[in-house]
């Protein structure tokens, strides 16, 4: 690596922690904020663990000595990729942070929300197959084009690729998992071979990677980037699969038919049904379709599971 590239990178390195530091700090006291702001107690404290995990996973990608050896070795690159791409989404969509801010805002600002939730471009951006698109293909751009050396020159790039790879990473894992309210709700047929298909493609390219390494990188660092890249990415994608098919298992189970002791909600105070959510899994139970339907009619009962 030429001293123009060390600079550009090193340059872009210190952007991309300042914005790391930053998100973090804001993202944390925001989701800290939102749950004592909350008017009902009872928020999980496995919801604001998982966001906290998160954050911190993502925060170790960009700051710290993992950030600081990934300017240089590539080894240390995939095991931010992983950090940042794959393992830091999962726990951040765990936390649930759409269904807790509808919960912590008043009616009017929690009606803008939905709006914008229901909105065109979060409906395509959150299809499962858009979305593994976004975050599996882009790994195929990055590292078998020009890319992942372009990265190294410009600093501007350096950042913009580090950024998304968390912003696709977390819109693949809440469309697969699919924990928040989404404005449509796959099958589980339909999101556990999308899941299948992404794994596949990962894996693929590992192996494409440990054959031949991007350009600048030397064989031996590329073989043991690419084997950290298919078990790491295998283990991330295996806890994927195990929340898709508990979810599953879970909708599957008959449940006890209840009087609902509180009245219908009506159709607009989305807010007000937020509030009656069962909060006490680390995922939408059974009422959760009452709050669900009402922000996202596409995902209505009878609509939200059905296979496509």
């Amino acid at each position: 690596m030429d001293q123009h590239a060390m600079h550009s990178m090193a340059s872009g390195a210190a952007v991309l922690e300042v914005l790391g530091l930053a998100a973090a700090v804001v993202g944390t006291v925001g989701y800290l904020w939102l749950v004592t702001a909350s008017r009902e107690r009872g928020w999980p404290a496995g919801r604001t663990v998982s966001w906290l995990g998160g954050t911190l996973l993502g925060l170790a990608a960009v700051t710290g000595p993992l950030a600081a050896a990934a300017q240089t070795s590539y080894v240390a690159h995939m095991a931010a990729h992983l950090l940042l791409g794959m393992a830091a989404p999962v726990l951040l969509v765990l936390g649930a942070p759409v269904t807790l801010l509808l919960r912590a805002l008043p009616v009017p600002a929690a009606r803008r929300v939905s709006a914008v939730l229901s909105s065109r471009p979060v409906r395509v951006l959150t299809e499962p197959g858009v979305a593994a698109v976004l975050d599996v293909g882009a790994l195929w751009l990055l590292y078998t084009t020009g890319l992942y050396p372009a990265m190294h020159r410009h600093a501007w790039l350096h950042v913009v690729v580090h950024v998304h790879m968390l912003s696709a990473g977390y819109l693949f894992s809440a469309a697969i998992v699919s924990v928040d309210p989404m404005p449509h709700r796959r099958g589980y047929p339909h999101r556990a071979l999308v899941l299948v298909l992404a794994l596949a493609a990962h894996d693929i390219l590992a192996k494409l990677l440990y054959a031949g390494p991007p350009e600048g990188v030397a064989p031996a660092a590329g073989r043991t980037g690419a084997m950290l890249m298919y078990y790491g990415g295998d283990a991330v994608d295996l806890a994927l699969i195990v929340l898709l098919c508990a979810r599953w298992y879970r909708s599957t189970r008959p449940r006890a038919h209840r009087a609902d002791p509180t009245p219908a909600p009506a159709a607009t105070d989305l807010l007000a049904a937020h509030r009656r959510v069962n909060t006490s899994a680390p995922w939408p139970r059974s009422n959760d379709i009452v709050t669900t339907s009402r922000v996202f009619p596409e995902a209505a009962p009878g609509r939200q599971e059905i296979s496509r």
